[in-house]
This record gives C-alpha cells, structure tokens and sequence, in this order.
C-alpha cells in the first residue's frame, strides 16, 4: 500500500467492514512504539450536532410556524 502525495491512504474493505469505518466515519490517529494506530472516534455528539448547537440561538427573525410554512410554500 502507498501513501499518495496527499497523505492518503486506502483502508482494505475487509478492514472497514470488520472494524465498522464507514463514509463519514470519524478517526484518530496514535503514535505507537512500532507503528501508528487507527482508532474509530466513538462520539455522542455527531459533526452535525455540533454544527447545529454552534448556531443555536443565532437566528434574529421571530416567525410564527405558519409564516415559516407560507415561506417554504413560496405563499
């Protein structure tokens, strides 16, 4: 296996499948005595939660449910 001029590596899919690394699939690396180490993050708060709670009382437009329907709508 090579390492591109990037940096990148490709993961056997039997690794993948075996070990649950999946598109998105979030990653760590550690240096160990002989080698490195590949670990799966394990996290309860996903990108996109994170994403989500960054923004989360940024808004400045109080809209009733109905008026953010008629906008959705194009009403």
């Amino acid at each position: 296996m090579k390492v591109t001029e990037k940096g990148q590596i490709t993961i056997p899919k039997d690794l993948r499948d075996a070990l649950g690394f999946g598109a998105g699939s979030e990653v760590e690396f550690e240096r160990a005595e002989d080698g490195i180490l590949l670990k799966k993050v394990v996290s309860t708060n996903s990108r996109g939660h994170q994403l989500a709670e960054r923004l989360r009382g940024r808004g400045d437009l109080q809209l009733t449910t109905d008026e953010i329907m008629a906008l959705t709508r194009g009403d």
